[in-house]
């Protein structure tokens, strides 16, 4: 089945053909079909290549073609299908799936729909590609290719300016990150001689480069997964990406594009695991990002921008694993953060839907009653995103917490800890004003309000299904259990990681889940009291003031950005453009001109036009040869 993995991003690529090219041909319900049924397809293949690998989780390399052969160089076109993969294909293609079917409904009433499903399976189609290829290149095809499709998405809506610098931004910063990443295949090739996985990822080629090269390359490799997994500097540009629609934001949040930048480091392990600076700075860089972000969702209003401010938390804590080596973790919670996710933005976007396109959450309030699955399913995603057992998130994050712990002791754990906390807080924040108290919109809102259809519940439902059972794969090992995705993924791993991962006894586990339980109910209880005892809602923005106001205002980094980077790069281009643009290039060859000009007039003069004159010219030169050469000898 494994050879059949071709099939796997060739149908969304056809998918985006057939309505790309046919579009306004198509009836909506016609596109509906195709742009869904092309995930769909991907993802029943997925599911077989993943029972196959299963029983025998070999890796295989599906060649396709030769593909690019200048001098010693050569690219070959061919898939890598191992436990890593095929984890990805299921997840991308499956929670992928259940977003086109949410669209179906979601956009049936804009005017690029068929626009907007064509975008939705290209993306799809160059995140397959990604996490499939079996060498770099065909690796930065995927990257490049998400990159490009984030940006059609994002600005999506193009009419309006604000959306289309939001496009702008997500563009420019993965680029930044993008240059890191290229410049580090560069180097990969330079002292390997090749960006085959293979060749690469093998102990005896990697012996013969110095540690000091292999630090070179996962730093430029790193700097490409902070553009593309949003972390500090390059992570402003992620909450911005809510201008897009909101299957959008729950597509790149949730299971493709943040996720490409973990995909690569746990792919390169052997590389990273070769260089302990790099992992320490992926550890810190990450914790950074986790805390910092997680403090900025306690005070945001837009219901969107706080679930955009925790996907980029809940990537810290991922590359906070990838940091201590504990690669399956940093996988393992990559695909429950997929399920728990991609429900709360769905979720979000069910709201936005009920309330005629209101964001704001303290216009909100009361909602339970008249959206009960919306409800009842955002319930299921806040528990699991909190890291409350025996949901989804719980494992992953105890994974990860421990992992951590043995690697970095109680300090840095701790951290990790308060990031966990922070996310409990405001997402019960979020929970308990929008769905309860009274209702704090207008009449209007009031009476638009009313339950999502099927094709937008049904995939709420299906993914807080596997966002309750959904991190029992990961169960942990300590309490009696072996850990399915850990054991299945660190079999592969191990074969190349130098940071083994760690196992603990019953009572080390309990004690950690018991501590993170009692916080986490604590942190529950505050937030209630504040928010449905005392019935506190959150002030308008022109009331905030001291801390409160500077954290809602993300620290001001973008206006930091802004005046150490922004202006001083317009300056300096205004000054080439006035100067160097204006003055040098157009007045060098505005200056030939003038001066050719200025010969051709003069020289022109002597075109009169009269006979006579002619002859006297010839005349005159024919005499003044003669003596020249009389006169030469």
């Amino acid at each position: 089945m494994s050879q059949l993995a071709w099939l796997v991003p060739l149908f969304p690529l056809l998918g985006f053909a057939i309505i790309g090219l046919a579009n306004r041909n198509l009836s909506k319900s016609v596109t509906s079909f195709i742009g869904s049924g092309s995930i769909l397809a991907s993802f029943v293949v997925s599911l077989l290549i993943f029972f196959e690998k299963v029983s025998q989780p070999t890796p295989t390399t599906v060649y396709l073609f030769d593909w690019i052969t200048v001098g010693k160089f050569s690219a070959k076109f061919s898939f890598l299908i191992d436990p890593l993969s095929t984890i990805f294909l299921l997840v991308i293609t499956g929670v992928g799936f259940l977003i086109h079917l949410y669209s179906t409904s979601y956009m049936h009433d804009d005017d690029g729909f068929r626009r907007f499903f064509a975008y939705l399976n290209l993306f799809v189609f160059f995140m397959l590609l990604l996490v499939l290829g079996d060498n770099f290149l065909v690796l930065f095809v995927g990257w490049e290719g998400v990159g490009l499709c984030s940006y059609l998405l994002i600005g999506y809506w193009f009419s309006n300016t604000d959306y289309n610098n939001a496009a702008k931004k997500a563009f420019i910063m993965n680029r930044i990150g993008d240059l890191g990443f290229l410049i580090g295949i560069f180097l990969i090739y330079k002292e390997l001689g090749s960006i085959d996985y293979q060749t690469v990822f093998n102990i005896t080629s990697l012996s013969k480069v110095s540690p000091s090269a292999i630090t070179a390359i996962t730093l430029c490799l790193f700097v490409g997964a902070t553009g593309k997994s949003a972390q500090i500097p390059l992570f402003t540009w992620l909450p911005d990406a809510m201008a897009g629609p909101t299957p959008v934001s729950a597509l790149i949040h949730a299971a493709t594009m943040v996720t490409a930048g973990i995909y690569m480091i746990a792919r390169s392990n052997m590389l990273f695991s070769l260089a302990p600076l790099t992992q320490d700075i992926i550890l810190y860089v990450g914790l950074g990002t986790a805390l910092l972000t997680a403090s900025i969702g306690l005070f945001q209003n837009d219901i969107k921008k706080v679930l955009a401010y925790s996907t980029v938390s809940q990537l810290g804590l991922m590359f906070a694993a990838l940091g201590v080596g504990a690669y399956s973790a940093g996988v393992f919670h990559v695909v429950t953060h997929a399920f728990f996710k991609a429900l709360l933005f769905l979720g979000a976007g069910s709201v936005i839907h009920g309330m005629g396109g209101e964001q704001d959450i303290r216009k909100m309030g009361g909602l339970r009653q008249a959206m009960p699955i919306t409800f009842w399913t955002f319930v299921i995603g806040t528990v699991a995103i909190s890291g409350i057992p025996p949901f989804a998130g719980f494992f992953s994050k105890d994974q990860i917490l421990a992992e951590i712990l043995a690697h970095k002791g109680k300090g840095i754990t701790a951290v990790a800890m308060i990031v966990s906390l922070m996310t409990c807080f405001y997402m019960f924040r979020l929970l308990f004003l929008t769905f309860f108290g009274n209702f704090r919109g207008t009449n209007e809102q009031k009476h638009h309000l009313h339950e999502s259809p099927l094709s937008m519940t049904i995939p709420l439902m299906v993914l807080a299904f596997f966002s309750t059972v959904g991190g029992f794969i990961g169960f942990p090992h300590g309490i009696g259990h072996e850990m399915g995705i850990h054991h299945w993924l660190d079999g592969y791993l191990s074969q190349s990681v130098v940071i083994k991962p760690s196992h603990f006894s019953a009572g080390q586990e309990w004690t950690l889940i018991g501590v993170a339980v009692g916080l986490l109910a604590g942190i529950i209880f505050w937030a209630m009291k504040t928010y449905l005892t005392d019935g506190k809602i959150p002030v308008k923005d022109s009331a905030m003031e001291g801390f409160q106001k500077v954290v809602y205002d993300k620290y001001y980094v973008d206006e930091t950005y802004n005046n150490l980077i922004t202006k001083p790069l317009n300056n300096i281009s205004a000054g080439i453009s006035n100067f160097v643009e204006t003055k040098i290039i157009d007045g060098g060859v505005n200056g030939i001109g003038s001066i050719t000009k200025w010969l051709s007039s003069g020289i022109r003069t002597i075109q009169t036009g009269n006979v006579d004159l002619y002859f006297f010219a010839m005349t005159i030169s024919a005499m003044l040869i003669l003596i020249i050469k009389l006169f030469d000898k």
